[in-house]
Parts: C-alpha cells; structure tokens; sequence
C-alpha cells in the first residue's frame, strides 16, 4: 500500500513539473546594451582568469626555489624539470599585475636570484 501511495505521489510531482514547465515563456531577446554588457564582462572575466593563472604560475615558481634552496642547503642537487605549461605561463605573463601599487615583474623562467649574504 505504501508503494502504491509513494508512486502516485512520484506521478503528481511529475505532473505538477510539467505543467509548471510547460507555461514557462520564453526568454526574451538580449537588447543591443544586454549585449554589449554581456561581452565586457566575457572579457572581464577572461582577463581575470589570465591574471590568476599568472600569479599561480609566479606561486609554483616560489614555491619550487624555496624548495630548491633548501635542497642545496641540505647538499642535495636538484634538477627542475619544468613542463611546457610553467614556460607558456611565464612567458607570457606581462611586466606587472595592472591595479597594484608596487608589483614586482615576473622573472624569466630558469632564472635565479642571487644568495643573501
């Protein structure tokens, strides 16, 4: 009996959805601002997303000469074997983050800095 009352139940929510979707309108049409707006922030969110993947790339590249010093501290030799996505990355990445005061440029890939004495 109860399974009975579950799948009529089941039948009512399908039904009911399919009403409700049934008498949805269709959307209308994107206005010629809507679209212009629609594009810059495309292009807003690509820039965004460039500027992350940079600052990912410049974090790994910390993150392995820290590893790196270590290592040769320690006395142990390290060779980084550096993939083609990491040379794209910095290749690329542009002199400066745009908006913030007092960036620091990106540094050509196989490049150390110096020790401090």
């Amino acid at each position: 009996m109860t399974t009975l009352r579950a799948l009529a139940g089941a039948a009512m929510v399908l039904a009911a959805f399919g009403v409700a979707m049934a008498k949805l309108p269709a959307p209308p049409p994107l206005t010629d601002a809507q679209k212009v707006a629609a594009e810059e922030k495309k292009a807003k969110d690509a820039a965004a997303a460039e500027i992350a993947k940079q600052q990912q790339a410049r974090a790994e590249d910390r993150v392995a000469a820290h590893y790196i010093a270590e290592q040769k501290a320690k006395g142990i030799t390290v060779t980084p074997q550096m993939g083609s996505t990491a040379a794209a990355a910095t290749a690329a990445a542009p002199a400066a983050v745009p908006g913030k005061a007092g960036a620091m440029p990106a540094k050509a890939p196989g490049t150390a800095e110096p020790a401090k004495k």
